[in-house]
């Protein structure tokens, strides 16, 4: 069984930097002079193939004529014969053994686990968890063994065009002959924490289909050792575990949750979901200047950090570095009234862009017609971002980027160039080879205001928040598909002065709201408090349709998220016609009902949500436009 790598590790060249293999197995031979491979990641390439493609026509009817022997099924399929191992793992008697290849020297390296009792017949589960300075195995949820290499676990191992073998490295020399129940490839360093403890630490499942989830009963029958178990199940509040308690079922009402006495330690059988509780306020930010926007991300091997797009040009924006103790300043960047940030990755390298509103007006104190925007990259090295490219823009509202058919692309929003709103915004696509984003797509646009890029099955989507076309702010804002290399109208939805755009899914279901922003009426007169809408999508009339109005504030911003099974939008609501200071409400899903307001959360100015995990943990985050401060607040689960 085998299939491209592309199939598993979607616009992807690059083997995770840090990946966990978890595996559950059963192996019956015990033959210390085999050597049967789990899987394989072989590499190919054109020349490989063209050469598979003569021999087998050249040979087709001496094949034919050969007998049915491992060694003539060898001649058949020599593709994967001639590919070059790029990673293994595979296991003798006693030891397992991880192979990789060096993509500098090109040699085969080997670690090797020494597992005794692999091979007795009975279910196994491995979690393999690989990072760059050690490789981990923890074998039935036992300690761990690890192993530190002499060189770090390459961080750019190529993998473009290779195939995934199961059970197999392609060639019929060390196939596997055992049974194999899951095989899970896991980014992040260490998946055992998500599986152990574990009532059953041989037969723990990751990702397991439910069609395979029919084990045999293996439970004690009566008469036989271990079957007398107390099997009554407690309610209750507290309850203690204990080894005169072992085998017993306590379900707590308040977190619903069904627990299992494993002699010392309750086991969760039922996952109790966290639900939110309250809100607590955790952090006070004082900024140089007005935020109008900010984006939280993750930068490998550097943690959580957050990008805040000031308004004053003489400090700057700045990027944040999350502590223990919350936000810390990291690096200071030059900036020119900043409006947006936008975070992105291309391979495993991180990248920021940020919009700047001109460089400043010139002698006659009127606004420059042209700006220029910055992207940066991560540098590994000096441990902070540099420049990498400028590109002008007008007025850009925003930037979204997104990736196609392993290609990266960044669309910006030209908000206006002078009094001029109705212009043309840009898509740009990343040049591999000249390492630098090029103009791929113009799109026409009135004031945009926010780009926001998803998809649904193999469809490519991207929406346009319009705002204004220089006489009213009653315009369509226009949702693009992917077409044949280029975006194409899909649908227009009427919008007023639509200032963002955001996609979320809740089961099978997808959905749009746009944050409207205020409404002229007569003349001059504008109203703020105005509806938002929330738009699904319509499978069978292909088209979004209207499904929750939701009044709002002047809205700037809505954020979606999710704490167990419960689903969260925030609005950022930044304007009630008299006053900046009022509440930016946080809604959660109520099913038939749609979104309710359950928090109400005072700001100043909103300009901007974000939310975001850490260890364990959620926080909020908002920006305010008009007051130089922003806040991280901590949402506290039951």
């Amino acid at each position: 069984m085998s299939f491209p790598s592309s199939e598993l590790l979607i616009d992807c060249d690059l083997l995770p930097q840090e990946f966990s293999v978890v595996v559950t197995l059963s192996i019956t031979h015990n033959d210390p002079q085999r050597n049967d491979y789990i899987f394989s990641l072989m590499e190919t390439n054109s020349s490989d193939r063209a050469r598979i493609k003569k021999h087998k026509s050249n040979n087709l009817e001496r094949d034919n004529a050969r007998s049915n022997t491992k060694d003539a099924k060898e001649q058949q399929e020599p593709s994967a014969e001639r590919g070059r191992i790029l990673l293994g793992l595979r296991y003798s008697r006693k030891r397992l053994h991880l192979l990789y290849r060096d993509p500098l020297g090109g040699a085969v390296k080997k670690l090797v686990f020494r597992t005794a009792g692999l091979t007795d017949s009975h279910w196994h589960t491995l979690v393999l968890s690989v990072t760059a300075r050690s490789v981990k195995l923890t074998m039935d949820c036992n300690s761990p063994l690890e192993i530190v290499p002499s060189e770090p676990f390459p961080s750019e191992l190529n993998i473009h065009g290779s195939r995934l073998h199961i059970g197999s490295r392609g060639r019929w020399k060390g196939l596997f002959s055992g049974l194999l129940r899951q095989l899970v490839l896991v980014p992040g360093s260490d998946a055992s924490a998500h599986m152990c403890p574990s009532s059953e630490p041989q037969l723990m499942a990751l990702s397991v289909p439910p069609k395979l989830l029919d084990l045999p009963d293996m439970r004690p029958q009566a008469g036989e050792p271990g079957a007398m178990h107390d099997s009554r199940i407690s309610v209750s509040l507290d309850q203690p575990c204990s080894e005169q308690t072992q085998g017993q079922l306590w379900f707590n009402p308040l977190k619903k949750a069904l627990y299992l006495c494993d002699g010392s330690h309750w086991v969760t059988m039922l996952q109790d979901h966290h639900r939110l509780d309250y809100i607590l306020e955790h952090q006070v930010l004082t900024t140089t200047s007005e935020t109008n926007d900010i984006e939280v991300f993750q930068v490998a091997g550097v943690g959580v950090m957050a990008a805040l797009a000031h308004r004053s040009s003489a400090s700057g924006s700045a990027v944040y570095l999350w502590t223990r103790s919350g936000f810390q300043l990291y690096q200071n960047i030059s900036t020119h009234g900043a409006l947006a940030w936008r975070h992105f990755r291309i391979g495993k390298r991180s990248y920021l862009v940020v919009s700047n509103f001109g460089g400043g007006a010139d002698r006659s104190g009127a606004e420059p017609e042209t700006d220029f925007s910055v992207i940066y990259k991560w540098s590994r090295k000096r441990k902070r971002f540099v420049h990498l490219q400028t590109l002008q823009t007008h007025c850009a509202r925003d930037w979204e980027a997104f990736t196609i058919n392993q290609h990266t692309y960044l669309a910006v929003a030209n908000h206006r160039t002078g009094n001029n709103h109705t212009i043309d915004s840009l898509i740009y696509k990343w040049n591999r080879l000249a390492k630098a984003f090029e103009l791929h797509q113009r799109l026409s646009t009135s004031g945009a205001y926010d780009w926001e890029s998803f998809t649904v099955g193999p469809y490519h989507f991207l929406v346009v928040a319009n705002a204004f076309d220089g006489v009213t702010t009653s315009v369509d804002s226009v949702i693009y598909v992917w077409v044949n290399g280029a975006f194409q109208v899909f649908q227009t939805i009427k919008t007023y002065c639509a200032t963002d755009w955001e996609m979320f899914q809740i089961g099978g279901r997808v959905f749009l709201v746009v944050a409207n922003g205020h409404r002229l009426v007569g003349t001059g007169h504008e109203r703020y408090a105005i509806n938002s809408t929330i738009y699904e999508l319509d499978m069978h009339a292909r088209l979004f349709v209207r499904f929750q109005d939701i009044t709002t504030y002047s809205a700037v911003d809505w954020e979606f998220f999710s704490l167990g099974e419960e689903y969260f939008l925030v609005v950022a609501n930044s304007f009630s016609g008299e006053s900046y200071s009022l509440n930016s409400i946080l809604y959660r899903w109520q099913g038939y009902e749609g979104f309710v307001p359950v928090h109400f959360l005072p700001t100043i100015g909103c300009s901007d949500w974000e939310f975001f995990t850490w260890k364990g943990e959620s926080y909020l985050m908002y920006s305010s436009a008009k007051a130089p401060l922003t806040k991280v607040f901590k949402l506290k689960t039951y």
